[in-house]
């Protein structure tokens, strides 16, 4: 087994490419402005801005740890742009025949099953929100899911279509105080995924998000949203990559999962990063 790890070890990075595609990035810096930028960006409710705003004041008044045994060369967060998202997106595609194939060939490569006909001819049981730098390209299998109450979209959406559910829970497992990286990432988080399991239901199909970093001198903030209601039960996995690059870039992710009485969640993440990734 050891001799099979390190040949594993050994071997290149595949997910080292880099995609090929203009996108829509904020110069680097931190300050109030960008945090405004970010929230005006997704149109997001005025108290989601006083929110993130708090936060920012509760990160300047912190800081940053010292771990022990890690070292990496100090992070300048001002050198770091705090949104990136493909061009394409920007007329926001309904489907996957609407997304720009540059970023479906990205996720061909990587392995991930997107189209639906694929995955129900039996490649997988997998609905999947695949999430590009600070936005998510789509979701898999949202009407199918609807069909047992099972709410599986990206947060910064249902930040419009589930308002009560996200307010309600988003910071009540990692509030905004927690810790210097919680703080930073309730301030600039763009985007990730939200789940919803009703009371009594076995979510249906496995469910899986896929973090992919492209652009250069970027940071991503994630955040992960998982409610599962009294007497549920839903199994999701994580997946992370980035291109290889000679600077170094920051993933700061918030990841809140909330189980009522007699409910399971079964979470995984598999952070296959390049080198030069922070988290």
């Amino acid at each position: 087994m050891t001799e099979e790890i390190n040949q594993y070890i050994k071997n290149d990075y595949e997910a080292g490419f880099v995609t090929d595609i203009e996108s829509e990035t904020l110069p680097p810096g931190l300050n109030e402005d960008v945090i405004r930028f970010i929230s005006n960006k997704k149109g997001e409710p005025e108290w989601l801005l006083e929110w993130r705003l708090k936060a920012f004041k509760v990160w300047l008044e912190m800081e940053e740890p010292d771990w022990a045994h890690v070292h990496y060369p100090k992070i300048d967060f001002q050198e770091i742009s705090y949104f990136s998202a493909p061009k394409s997106m920007a007329d926001k595609p309904q489907s996957l025949d609407e997304v720009d194939p540059e970023l479906l060939k990205t996720y061909e490569k990587l392995g991930i099953p997107l189209h639906e006909q694929a995955v129900l001819a039996g490649v997988a049981n997998v609905a999947v929100d695949i999430v590009f730098d600070s936005v998510s390209v789509a979701t898999t299998f949202r009407e199918k899911l609807s069909e047992s109450g099972v709410i599986f979209m990206p947060i910064s959406e249902a930040v419009h279509k589930h308002p009560e559910l996200v307010k309600k829970y988003m910071g009540s497992v990692v509030p905004q105080k927690d810790n210097y990286y919680a703080a930073l990432n309730c301030a600039v988080f763009s985007d990730g995924s939200f789940v919803y399991i009703p009371k009594g239901v076995r979510c249906p199909m496995e469910l899986s998000t896929y973090f992919r970093i492209n652009e250069e001198k970027t940071g991503q903030f994630e955040r992960t949203l998982i409610i599962a209601d009294e007497g549920s039960h839903v199994s999701y996995l994580e997946g992370c990559t980035a291109p290889m690059r000679d600077e170094n870039q920051l993933h700061a992710a918030v990841v809140e999962l909330v189980v009522m009485d007699d409910a399971e969640i079964k979470y995984s993440t598999v952070q296959n990063w390049a080198v030069f990734i922070t988290l």
